[in-house]
């Protein structure tokens, strides 16, 4: 029996880096656990509100702490509300400062990814999308591998599980296009898992893309 591991966490501190970079002593560390984990979910929520579509675009977010100010970067696929409206980012703030119960500094800046496609979690809400959609499993898969490919990439490999299609019996899908290796610690991976409700069902979705070995 296989023992799974999670890519991401597997290459931590070798090709991976931490979204969160701070460092506090033994007792406070739920404390501030918890208040990153608040910080996620209040930007997710501010953006599920905001934007037209169920699918967020957001790539990561990255956390930084110092003294008395907290730095948040969230790398967004493409240009959000946030980088076209003014006064979206002091409410997503005053938002964030309020879930949190906190007087210290907040900064929260966004930047684009020059290369969304590349990213795990952007092409995952982008099979998700076209599967809510009800088209075709074979299509989006080779719609999926032909952006991910634009990106200068070494492989791709995509997993769907679910009732496809509407079928009675749940089956499994997958594609894989170039060279995936799970195990070489120097392979830069990116990694995700979603999960996408459909009217016909729970579909599970594994995204893994190789971009390059160091």
């Amino acid at each position: 029996m296989g023992h799974k591991v999670n890519p991401l966490g597997f290459r931590l501190g070798i090709t991976q880096k931490n979204h969160s970079v701070w460092f506090v002593k033994k007792r406070l560390y739920p404390k501030i656990f918890q208040e990153d984990v608040k910080i996620h979910k209040s930007i997710e929520n501010y953006f599920q509100r905001h934007q037209q579509n169920s699918y967020l675009g957001i790539a990561r977010i990255e956390i930084e702490r110092k003294v008395d100010l907290i730095n948040v970067i969230i790398f967004t696929g493409f240009s959000s509300f946030l980088n076209k409206e003014k006064g979206k980012i002091s409410s997503l703030k005053n938002e964030i400062r309020q879930n949190l119960g906190t007087k210290k500094k907040l900064n929260v800046k966004t930047e684009i990814l020059k290369k969304p496609y590349q990213n795990a979690k952007i092409l995952v809400e982008f099979i998700a999308s076209q599967l809510e959609k009800r088209v075709a499993v074979k299509k989006i898969l080779q719609k999926a591998v032909e952006l991910a490919q634009k990106e200068d990439i070494e492989g791709i490999r995509i997993r769907i599980a679910g009732r496809l299609g509407g079928r009675e019996r749940t089956r499994k899908t997958k594609k894989k296009i170039g060279r995936v290796t799970l195990q070489t610690l120097r392979a830069e991976m990116n990694y995700c898992s979603y999960t996408v409700r459909t009217i016909h069902g729970t579909l599970g979705i594994q995204l893994w893309i190789f971009m390059k070995e160091q």
